[in-house]
């Protein structure tokens, strides 16, 4: 049986560490295979000290008839659908069940609204490769699509990929406000602890908009 764990609160703590506790009767199952077990980790807010991340400023609230639906990412042939990520208690995002599939923060905007728009997905799992496994393989001006469940398609160009170890996680460069539609594609990258059950890096993808919907900026009337 698996489940997340986190570190205990403390006055100054750590980030949320998203790790798989493995029981007795899965330790031969992840022993078979080459594939570590790689859950999402990133901060809810700007760390003090060592300490906990509070929760993540919510930049816009999506409209509800209109979400993120699908995900495509032609230059590492990952198209997805989209499911919906919240946060857990400790304020830290959560991580989509299936590996093969990525997840949107619905606490930020949709894609194609100011702010970064935040996708999250798996490196891999017990067997294999999961959706976000080619992330690091990303180069800026690669191409990616999101279609909304208003039909339409939002287009995005990458500026830059970084790698930024969990417990330096930048979150205000990740979720702050921004004058313009971007998008951020999350995953874990790195040396994988096996103590931990966890990598010991994030890999951030950073998009801007080319094409699709535009909130206008207040200046802009």
């Amino acid at each position: 049986m698996a489940g997340l764990h986190a570190k205990p609160r403390e006055r100054h703590p750590a980030l949320r560490s998203f790790g798989l506790a493995i029981g007795v009767s899965s330790l031969a199952v992840a022993a078979t295979t080459t594939y570590a077990i790689a859950p999402i980790i990133v901060a809810a807010q700007p760390l003090i000290g060592n300490g906990r991340p509070a929760v993540i400023r919510k930049n816009v609230q999506p409209a509800i008839d209109v979400l993120p639906a699908f995900v495509r990412v032609r230059s590492i042939g990952v198209t997805s659908p989209l499911v919906q990520l919240g946060l857990e208690l400790d304020g830290s995002l959560e991580v989509p069940v299936d590996f093969a599939t990525a997840g949107w923060y619905s606490g930020g905007p949709v894609p194609g609204a100011n702010g970064p728009s935040v996708i999250a997905g798996h490196i891999d799992s017990y067997t294999g490769p999961a959706i976000f496994s080619k992330l690091s393989q990303i180069t800026p001006d690669d191409i990616i699509d999101v279609t909304r469940t208003d039909g339409l398609r939002v287009t995005f160009s990458v500026e830059r990929i970084d790698q930024y170890p969990k417990a330096y996680f930048p979150t205000d460069l990740v979720y702050g406000p921004t004058d313009t539609p971007e998008l951020r594609l999350i995953t874990c990258g790195g040396v994988f602890n096996k103590n931990t059950g966890s990598y010991q890096d994030n890999v951030v993808v950073y998009a801007r908009l080319v094409e699709g919907a535009h909130v206008p900026r207040r200046s802009e009337g």
